[in-house]
C-alpha cells in the first residue's frame, strides 16, 4: 500500500512542465526518485503514468507530446533501476485537464505528469 502522508514525497504525483517541453525540471526529481526507490523495493508493484498537455496546440500534437511526458519520467524510472515491465506510460493530451480558463496560471496545472497505482485511477 502506498504511504498517504502529504508530506511524504510519495504523496506527490504529478510533474510539471514548461509550455512546449517534455523535460523534467530539477524541482521533481526528487518525486520520481522517491516513486523509484518504492517501485525497487516492490518488485511486484506497477504503475501508470499519464502525460497531459494543456488546450493549445492541435489534439494530435497534443498526444504526441503527452506522451513524450509521461515516456520522460518512465525513462528517468527505468534509470533509476525500475524494471521496464513495472511502468506504462500513456497520453491523455489535452483531454483531462485540472483547470478550465484559458489562462498561463491554469495551463501550467495541465502541463504535467500523473503517477498512478493500480486501485487509484
Amino acid at each position: 500500500a502506498m504511504p498517504q502522508r502529504p508530506s511524504d514525497t510519495l504523496g506527490k504525483r504529478s510533474i510539471y512542465y514548461d509550455y512546449d517541453r517534455f523535460e523534467i525540471k530539477d524541482e521533481y526529481r526528487g518525486i520520481v526518485e522517491a516513486h523509484a526507490k518504492h517501485l525497487r523495493e516492490n518488485p511486484n508493484a506497477k504503475m501508470v503514468i499519464q502525460g497531459h498537455a494543456d488546450e493549445r496546440g492541435s489534439r494530435e500534437y497534443n498526444i504526441a507530446l503527452g506522451q513524450r511526458r509521461s515516456e520522460s519520467v518512465k525513462n528517468m524510472l527505468l534509470l533509476l533501476g525500475v524494471k521496464e515491465s513495472q511502468v506504462e506510460s500513456v497520453s491523455l493530451g489535452e483531454e483531462k485537464p485540472v483547470c478550465t480558463e484559458a489562462a498561463e496560471d491554469c495551463w501550467w496545472k495541465n502541463r504535467r505528469g500523473d503517477i498512478g497505482y493500480p486501485g487509484e485511477y
